[in-house]
């Protein structure tokens, strides 16, 4: 059976919001490890203005902290960085895949869009987090369904169902990762909403800002609509949480 670890890979201080996190997932299944999204990266921690540039580190209020990348939480819970087989991103946004360099065997999955988002050189990506060559496998729209959402397995080998679920609207290609759990689910929604509270309020301050941070604002409403559909009619069935609410890490994360 599927362990699963959640592991927070950075910190972000945005003026006027609150402290936000990096949640990431870490899968671990017969000596195996795969990541959903990999976090602020060593070369970021070591590098940040040659790797990131200081505009981009100012606008994000990107934090550099070795103790919090995915390589140093992988070893403080006993394991190798070397055993990281598979990264899934939600999208390639700097604060999400800032980690991929630092796991340069590991495969990594991301939706056909996405990747193709990434390659036409879009601006809102940072070059030099991908030159190292990642593996990549791309994923195109599938007839799988999943609580009435396109779903897309993705082949990690492990006995546990994976799946991306195409939310888009923050990047064209954006997705959330949906981790089976026996008879329920994990739905990490990646940046699908930044804090919790949009579940439930039409009018939160931070809504300003994910429209503005948005490729696509009428696709970022739609995909938020789909997920309060989900936590309405299926809150008993699936555990819903987005990479940057650090209460809704507090809750799950180990010593």
């Amino acid at each position: 059976m599927t362990s699963i670890h959640h592991i927070n890979c950075g910190t972000l201080l945005v003026p006027g919001y609150p402290t936000v996190v990096c949640h990431c997932l870490l899968l671990e299944e017969n000596g195996e490890l795969a990541l959903i999204d990999s976090g602020i990266g060593l070369l970021d921690v070591r590098n940040p203005v040659e790797r990131l540039g200081q505009q981009l580190i100012d606008l994000a209020g990107f934090q550099f902290n070795e103790a919090d990348t995915a390589v140093r939480r992988i070893e403080s819970l006993g394991f190798s960085p070397s055993q990281v087989r598979h990264i899934v991103l939600t999208h390639c946004d700097p604060d999400h895949a800032g980690g991929l360099a630092d796991f340069p065997d590991a495969q990594v999955h991301v939706a056909q869009e996405e990747f193709d988002h990434l390659a036409r050189g879009h601006w809102r990506y940072v070059p030099r987090q991908f030159e190292h060559h990642p593996r990549w496998q791309k994923y195109r729209s599938s007839p799988h369904i999943w609580f009435g959402l396109q779903a897309r397995p993705v082949a990690l080998g492990f006995s546990t169902e994976v799946l991306l679920i195409p939310l888009f609207g923050h990047t064209l290609g954006h997705c959330g990762v949906a981790v089976q759990q026996g008879d329920r689910w994990l739905l990490h929604v990646g940046d699908a909403y930044y804090l919790r509270a949009e579940l439930t309020d039409d009018n939160h301050p931070v809504a300003s800002l994910a429209a503005q941070r948005a490729d696509d604002d009428q696709l970022r409403r739609a995909s938020l609509a789909e997920l309060r559909r989900l936590f309405h009619e299926h809150g008993d069935q699936i555990d819903m949480f987005g990479y940057h609410d650090i209460s809704e890490l507090a809750g799950r994360q180990g010593p």
